[in-house]
């Protein structure tokens, strides 16, 4: 069927939004004022705490209705229909296995050495066992009271615990064969939808010519899909101000001081390192070309996993950014849903730190076959993370548990859960950064993998 009058063909066979503005000019428009809204947002949030006003309900309820709504509600088909067409377009079952090793192999290597970068910088600065005896009971005192305070959160962190590391690889399992596929779908679990669709393209390559009334549904509703992200990226700016808003207002820029100042600035050295030297790195050691140049293209992505803290929110415009930047759709179509569920580099390096930092706090020395524990269970942690915001938080219990079952082998006393409290106060702005370098690591798997789904 053509295209209606006055529009665009644009990459990928979608109708562009806007038809008369330049694609090009259309996004750099777009980035421009992303930026400036989180520029704003920042500085907004830090006049309302220093003022004394606080975060109102208004400023994250916007946020959500501008940006988060609309871009979760779009997450699911997106996911099911990109998913779908790249595995029914390599048809190869063999292919797909390669191609699938691939794309796990790179995500299990990245976060092993997210988390061990992670546990090296925090084991060398150590800023908990810096820490006074009046700045640690001042800690231990407001953890305790944060950990109470929030009982959603302690419900949730308490329910990690009583599963273990086990139990969070049989929930995954569960989520992947779920008894209820719709109803899976409509509570936003991304796992299942993929393997749903994973089974869909695998019979749609199979049988060729015959399903080729379903492959053509599957690209209009793609095509459909794409126009519709289109139409949401207007309200980006929106979505980020008001977000970035409710964020910096709820603490502040200056109230962050002494260990937790150690704990947050040693967080940001190892996203950064992660983000800006190994995954380029890497990206340019195995054929993917500039990393540098990709991540800046890419720049889009960032910004918005930024602000909403949430990988599964950011899918719609990662698989986006992908196609437009040179990344293949088969590529960006399989690896890039997949990375969002499983691919966690910035949670992983996360975790390591956070547990340590607070296991330093305590005065609980651990050896390094204790560290090598913290590290491994901080990678299958991240694995079973939710792309949403805080599951790095909740899952990080799983971490301190693998600890905390080695000192009591060995006699030592063990970290009580309830110390995450001391560190949930700074979390959200940890957990927007974190989300960038997990989101990165899944368009950088996604560039490499291109060369073997072109």
């Amino acid at each position: 069927m053509p295209p209606a009058r006055g529009a665009r063909p644009r990459a990928g066979g979608s109708v562009a939004f806007c038809p008369s503005m330049p694609p090009m000019s259309r996004t750099g428009i777009q980035t421009a004022a992303v930026l400036i809204a989180l520029v704003a947002g920042v500085a907004t949030g830090e006049w309302l705490f220093r003022s004394g006003i606080g975060a109102s309900v208004w400023w994250s309820e916007l946020g959500e209705i501008f940006l988060l709504r609309p871009l979760l509600v779009l997450t699911i088909p997106i996911v099911f229909v990109s998913v779908a067409l790249g595995v029914a377009s390599i048809g190869d079952v063999r292919s797909l296995g390669r191609l699938g090793g691939a794309t796990v192999t790179f995500y299990l290597a990245t976060m092993l050495i997210a988390a061990s970068l992670g546990a090296t910088l925090i084991t060398a600065v150590s800023p908990g066992s810096k820490a006074t005896a009046a700045d640690v009971a001042a800690l231990r005192a407001q953890g305790e009271r944060d950990y109470e305070k929030d009982a959603t959160r302690r419900e949730r962190i308490e329910s990690a615990e009583s599963l273990g590391l086990s139990g969070a690889f049989l929930n995954i399992v569960k989520q992947a064969l779920p008894r209820n596929l719709l109803k899976d779908a409509s509570e936003g679990n991304t796992l299942a939808v993929i393997v749903a669709a994973i089974v869909l393209g695998l019979a749609c390559g199979l049988l060729g010519s015959e399903t080729k009334p379903v492959t053509d549904l599957l690209q209009a509703l793609s095509a459909i899909l794409h126009t519709i992200v289109g139409w949401v990226l207007w309200l980006l700016p929106l979505g980020v101000y008001c977000l970035s808003t409710a964020s910096v207002a709820k603490i502040g820029l200056a109230t962050i001081a002494g260990p937790i100042a150690g704990y947050m600035a040693v967080v940001f050295v190892g996203l950064v390192i992660q983000a800006l030297l190994v995954l380029p790195i890497l990206q340019w050691m195995l054929g993917g070309g500039n990393g540098w140049s990709f991540a800046w293209a890419l720049r889009r992505v960032w910004i918005t996993a930024f602000a909403t803290s949430s990988s599964n929110a950011t899918l719609p415009i990662t698989i986006e950014e992908c196609e437009r930047n040179g990344v293949s759709k088969r590529a960006t179509a399989f690896v890039v849903p997949l990375g969002a569920t499983v691919n966690m580099n910035g949670t992983a390096l996360y975790e390591a730190v956070a547990v340590l930092f607070l296991f330093q706090l305590f005065g609980i020395d651990l050896n390094v076959g204790e560290i090598v524990i913290v590290v491994v269970a901080a990678v299958l942690a991240a694995v079973g993370a939710a792309g949403i915001p805080s599951a790095g938080l909740v899952t990080m219990v799983i971490v301190v548990s693998a600890a905390n079952a080695a000192l009591a082998g060995r006699g030592l006393p063990q970290l009580p859960i309830a110390a995450v409290g001391i560190i949930i106060g700074v979390d959200r702005v940890l957990d927007m950064c974190r989300t960038v370098l997990n989101v990165w690591g899944d368009c950088v798997a996604a560039k490499i993998v291109t060369r073997l789904a072109p």
